[in-house]
């Protein structure tokens, strides 16, 4: 299991390298549309959504990553990010507090959680070097946090959603992007971007956490349909929302951050 986990990721990064140094902006974008569309599907499926609204929300995703290559503001996307960072610092831990039923608002949920996170993924994508920094704190904070809680987890973080998830793995996890950053920011490699100084610490402490929630939320979701993964596309990850799940609740707060310290 663990090998073939290993390979897709493996495999996930060399298209996402590709992707981002060898074909043109659109394409990419294009490409990242097409991922998530698959993730709206796989939630469509997890939520109970009929054939009609499961059409609607992957279309839906996939014409809101889409939007800035026909002339959407970006203006308009950060208003859409700020507003994913509201829902999952307010709205998606109350469903988490209260193991609310997200089907019962599975069409607008389903689009806050897939359309900023693809949307900022496609226009992070204009700094590769940057985008693969800001997605290393929740590849990190993951793989870590995996290790450590095999190895040392004994308290369990929300028993009720994800048995295997524990407090120390989330320490493990928390430790290893740390780790990280100190070395980003003493080799210089973080330069003056978002995760340079004292407002990089604070930004990475805030995406682990976020990577967490993500985490959890998909849990949820999970467990509410009685599924143990979103799909089975991706050999020992699941489906591409058990593989995106840390970056649909933290790109959407990194890219704007990316865009205040921009502008």
């Amino acid at each position: 299991m663990l090998g073939k986990r290993i390979a897709t990721a493996v495999v996930l990064l060399a298209c996402c390298v590709a992707g981002l140094w060898f074909v043109p902006h659109w394409a990419w974008t294009l490409g990242v549309a097409a991922f998530f569309s698959i993730g709206a599907f796989e939630w469509a499926r997890l939520t109970g959504l009929g054939t009609p609204a499961t059409l609607s929300i992957v279309l839906a995703v996939a014409a809101s990553i889409c939007a800035p290559l026909a002339g959407l503001p970006l203006s308009a996307v950060a208003l859409a990010w700020a507003v994913s960072g509201i829902a999952w610092a307010m709205l998606m831990p109350a469903f988490l507090a209260r193991a609310a039923a997200v089907r019962k608002a599975a069409l607008p949920v389903g689009w806050l959680v897939l359309a900023p996170a693809g949307a900022a993924l496609a226009w992070l994508g204009h700094s590769p070097w940057q985008l693969l920094s800001l997605l290393a704190i929740v590849w990190i904070a993951d793989t870590c946090a995996y290790f450590a809680g095999r190895a040392f987890g004994r308290h369990k973080l929300a028993p009720s959603i994800s048995p295997g998830k524990t407090w120390e793995g989330v320490a493990g996890g928390a430790a290893g992007v740390a780790v990280y950053l100190a070395i980003l920011q003493a080799s210089g490699a973080a330069g003056t971007g978002p995760l340079a100084g004292a407002a990089g610490w604070s930004l990475a402490v805030t995406l682990t956490a976020l990577s967490v929630l993500g985490d959890l939320f998909e849990s949820l979701v999970k467990r509410q349909a009685g599924a143990k993964d979103s799909g089975t596309l991706l050999p020992g990850h699941g489906g591409v929302l058990d593989r995106i799940d840390g970056l649909t609740s933290t790109l959407p707060v990194a890219a704007l951050a990316v865009y205040i310290s921009a502008g």
